[in-house]
């Protein structure tokens, strides 16, 4: 028998979990905190399974992990094994009657709040299914769709440039938020009216910034934000302290203590948004995948209408 693939053979499942996961993530500690292992044990597990290919699969720059020539080709071979798997487990679930396996979802992180609302009763309806729910800003998601790490994904613009079908999830319309006790509050205003107002404003490429910049376009209206924060849950705390008004999602005021933020009524606003579940066009989803599409084009109850129009 050929030695090279006797070696490949003595590795374990679990030493490819373990290599994927510090592959993906390019560190050592952030795949242990994910595994819920000790860092050492991480380190022994990936050096076992160097020494079972006869090849090392990461080196060492400076501070910084980089996979080798090896590593990449393992961890693409390690993706399709545990795809495979997953696939044998769905195929044997629904032999015993059951839509069972995982579901890996890509998600925004301004979808953070919807993507539950869907999971719930979806997860009802299949209790079998486990989900893997990674959130993340849009341009690490659309890096997890190039590298093709999850069955679904949640976007709020999703990425023209790719081949990729979007079907629309739910309205996201944005609005233009103020701390309760600001004094154009409860006016009817345009934007002009609050060009002198610091504005606090999402990272460039995000959605929402996106969103917003072609609405402005729209209208030839200036953009200079004062303060950039790539989080929504940051930008809301800072409109509340006083620093400034915003644009964000009007399902995060939801989420927001009472008395704490307005939505000033600004014309031309809200901006029309909307989520869209993608998936590549050539992929063959997965059972589980397919299940969530489909129960998700079926439950039409998220799609809520703007209360005004553009």
């Amino acid at each position: 028998m050929d030695r090279s693939r006797f070696h490949t053979r003595q590795t374990t499942f679990r030493q490819l979990e373990i290599f994927r996961e510090v592959a993906e993530r390019l560190s050592v500690t952030e795949a242990a905190h994910a595994l819920h292992l000790a860092q050492p044990s991480v380190s022994t597990q990936l050096g076992k399974l160097e020494q079972a290919l006869g090849l090392s699969l990461f080196e060492q720059i400076g501070k910084r992990l980089h996979l080798t020539d090896a590593g990449r080709e393992v961890l693409l071979g390690t993706r399709e094994l545990f795809e495979a798997l997953d696939r044998l487990e769905m195929r044997l679930g629904q032999l015993r009657g059951l839509t069972a396996g995982q579901l890996r979802l890509g998600v925004v992180t301004t979808a953070k709040y919807l993507v539950p609302r869907l999971l719930g009763p979806f997860c009802r309806s299949y209790p079998q299914v486990e989900v893997q729910f990674n959130i993340a800003n849009r341009s690490e998601v659309i890096r997890r769709l190039q590298d093709n790490l999850d069955d679904l994904y949640v976007f709020s613009q999703p990425p023209q440039h790719l081949d990729i079908v979007a079907t629309p999830l739910a309205d996201n319309p944005l609005v233009v938020i103020a701390p309760a006790a600001h004094p154009l509050a409860g006016k009817r205003l345009r934007w002009e009216d609050l060009a002198e107002e610091p504005f606090i404003s999402r990272e460039p490429g995000s959605g929402t910034r996106r969103a917003i910049e072609e609405h402005f376009a729209r209208f030839g209206w200036s953009l200079r934000p004062r303060m950039t924060i790539e989080s929504n849950e940051a930008i809301k705390e800072s409109v509340a302290a006083g620093l400034g008004i915003a644009i964000v999602s009007r399902h995060t005021l939801v989420h927001t203590a009472p008395g704490n933020l307005v939505e000033l009524e600004v014309e031309q606003f809200p901006i029309p948004n909307r989520w869209y579940l993608v998936r590549w066009r050539g992929k063959a989803l997965s059972p589980v995948a397919a299940a969530f599409s489909e129960f998700v084009r079926e439950g039409d109850s998220l799609l809520i209408s703007n209360s005004t129009s553009t």
